[in-house]
């Protein structure tokens, strides 16, 4: 069973640096009040990318796509991966101690906005409530994977 309980923040303040832990990397955050929120295992490890950020009150969580816990594809299908992918969203989102009512945007990334569009709303309607989130649906020519065909980010206020 995977663990939802990984918040790493940023002591550093813009002002600070030189050596130490984090110094020079790139990307290294520089301000203050800045958490790394995972999920273990935290598939987005390999990639350097965080599963989601809480700053100011806020939880991004990076896009998610169609994959379990050890990064493999569920499936073909896309309704399949559409719901893997809203279950990601909603791990994350536990991880930082929110949940999908707390959503306030999304951001909902296919490859075939014609094959399923439809399958989309329905998709928002089995994981999403009144008053819907913002919403941003665009077609991509590919993901980061040629078999993933959905991947779904959001922002969600923090508790």
């Amino acid at each position: 069973m995977m663990s939802v309980s990984s918040v790493e923040r940023s002591g550093r303040t813009s002002g600070e640096g030189g050596e130490g832990e984090g110094a020079g990397k790139a990307g290294a955050s520089r301000i203050e009040g800045i958490e790394k929120v995972a999920t273990t295992p935290d598939w987005y490890a390999p990639y350097k990318i965080s599963q989601a950020v809480k700053a100011g009150g806020v939880i991004y969580v990076s896009g998610q796509a169609g994959i379990d816990e050890q990064g493999r594809t569920v499936s073909d299908d896309f309704l399949a991966q559409g719901r893997q992918a809203f279950a990601n969203v909603e791990k994350v989102l536990a991880a930082a101690g929110a949940s999908l009512g707390d959503v306030v945007r999304v951001g909902i990334f296919v490859t075939d906005m014609e094959a399923d569009l439809d399958k989309v709303i329905a998709l928002r309607e089995e994981f999403l409530s009144e008053p819907y989130p913002a919403d941003t649906l665009l077609e991509v020519s590919s993901l980061a994977r040629p078999d993933w065909r959905i991947e779904i980010e959001a922002m969600a206020l923090a508790r």
